[in-house]
């Protein structure tokens, strides 16, 4: 498994050469976790509504929507959706390519001598 690659702000990890933004580091770690036990359980049940979807449930459209809001309020209290967590007024740049970040000479410095992930 690889090392996860995290800007030196802390607020973005990267993943094949995009940036994403991170959970608020400033959560207690019982309110962390409380999230991401709500957010894996939003996703278990996104992938069981695809398989009522498969299987023709006529109740499986509003099983979707509601696990897939369930997913996004769970990633918003992680601070990964919606405001940014951080409070300096610097632009969120989620999904954003290193390259045409401010982040770009760092990762093309620390990246020296690897191939541009595509």
């Amino acid at each position: 498994m690889r090392e996860v690659i995290t800007t030196p702000d802390l607020r973005y990890i990267v993943v094949r050469g995009r940036l994403w933004r991170r959970a608020n580091p400033h959560l207690s770690e019982a309110h962390r976790a409380a999230l991401v036990a709500s957010l894996m359980d939003a996703r278990r049940a996104v992938k069981a509504a695809k398989g009522a979807e498969r299987e023709g449930d006529p109740e499986a459209a509003a099983t979707m929507a509601a696990a897939r809001a369930a997913v996004d309020a769970a990633k918003t209290g992680l601070g990964e959706r919606g405001p940014v967590w951080w409070d300096d007024d610097a632009p969120d740049l989620n999904r954003r390519l290193v390259r045409n970040t401010p982040y770009a000479a760092w990762f093309a410095a620390l990246s020296a001598g690897e191939p541009e992930p595509r």
